[in-house]
């Protein structure tokens, strides 16, 4: 179980990144027939989606602030429950991770603090630098927590089962939980129990709006994602369960440290955290089926969530269960484009 969810497996689908929204951010038949075919998961979290226009990170990136983004993943909602599945939205304010490009209205990206990430944004084929955010004033916050509430809000209506905060990967959350991007003298920077603050308040007035169970929320310590890097993490982390654990949310979805990193962030969620633990593998490699099993086995984790597996076995359950072979991804598809690398990769059913 997962709040009043019945879950029929312990596999779960993870939020993948796909660009496939129209340019108003609008999913539409296709996203349907692509999350339904994976609806055998035990859950699927989709896409970070945008709650807000202000924090859109991609080109093709999925929103769910207006009627018709809300209209738009109600295709995929019903597509995925009418094909017997369970699906939660993954909530992402992309912080500095953006340009002024993307951005609709041409606003610059926020943050914690104007500290410019290192890389570039891809725009209409033109990879650009990032541009320097600019960082939050503190009235400005509570706006912003309000946006994640609405979309939760708007989620529901969208008819998803729940929603995941995206604290993890350098976005907005996790921005402002390292030292490196919050450099922040106010209560919302500093000393870790600042710099939890503004996750924590964000996790407790979702859980508040749209009930505990259907909220979610991902981390990733130590992972150098998006220009992102920790120097406290084996303090923070623990602090910050800790701080979440009275909301009673429904679900952590911990990333697992990279093997020279010294630690294992799962293991210390295990500890630390009170309720249902997803398990993820870190960037670098996914985690063997073998490895799974025992994590299960072993009581290490509740759920072990796949990514690009689930890419391009549409019934990865099903390949799992039987011992069928585990098809390969192709990378160049992973972002934008139509049904090549997205709707086509065939079942065993189907396969030739």
């Amino acid at each position: 179980m997962l709040g009043d969810l019945e879950l029929p497996n312990r596999l779960v689908m993870a939020p993948l990144t796909r660009m496939r929204a129209d340019a108003d951010g609008v999913m539409g038949p296709l996203n349907a027939e692509y999350y339904a075919q994976r609806a055998s998961a035990g859950l699927i979290i989709a896409e970070g989606t945008f709650p807000h226009s202000s924090g859109k990170s991609y080109p093709g990136q999925p929103g769910i602030e207006t009627a018709e983004q809300i209209a738009g993943w109600r295709l995929v909602t019903d597509a995925v429950h009418g094909a017997g599945g369970r699906i939660f939205l993954q909530l992402m304010h992309g912080g500095r991770i953006g340009h002024e490009r993307i951005t609709p209205g041409g606003g610059r990206p926020v943050a914690p603090s104007a500290v410019r990430p290192e890389g570039e944004a891809r725009i209409d084929g033109e990879k650009v630098p990032f541009d320097e955010p600019r960082a939050l004033e503190p009235g400005e916050i509570p706006a912003v927590q309000e946006q994640f509430a609405q979309g939760a809000q708007n989620a529901l209506e969208a008819g998803f089962d729940g929603v995941e905060l995206h604290s993890a990967n350098g976005y907005l959350l996790h921005e402002f939980l390292s030292d490196v991007t919050n450099l922040r003298s106010d209560e919302y920077g500093g000393a870790i129990e600042n710099r939890c603050r503004f996750v924590v308040e964000t996790a407790r007035l979702v859980a508040e709006r749209i009930g505990a169970e259907r909220v979610g929320i991902r981390l990733s310590p130590d992972q150098n994602v998006n220009d992102i890097s920790e120097t406290e993490s084996r303090a923070l982390y623990p602090h910050l369960l800790g701080e979440l654990n009275p909301f009673g949310l429904g679900y952590l979805h911990m990333m697992e440290t990279p093997p020279d990193s010294g630690w294992s962030s799962v293991e210390i969620a295990r500890k630390s955290w009170n309720g249902t633990l997803i398990a993820n593998s870190n960037f670098q490699v996914d985690w063997p089926l073998e490895l799974a099993d025992e994590t299960i086995a072993e009581g290490r984790a509740d759920l072990i969530c796949y990514g690009r597996r689930f890419i391009s076995n549409p019934d990865l359950v099903e390949r799992i269960r039987s011992g069928a072979p585990i098809a390969e991804a192709d990378f160049r598809t992973f972002y934008g484009g139509g049904s090549e690398g997205y709707t086509d990769y065939p079942s065993l059913g189907s396969a030739s």
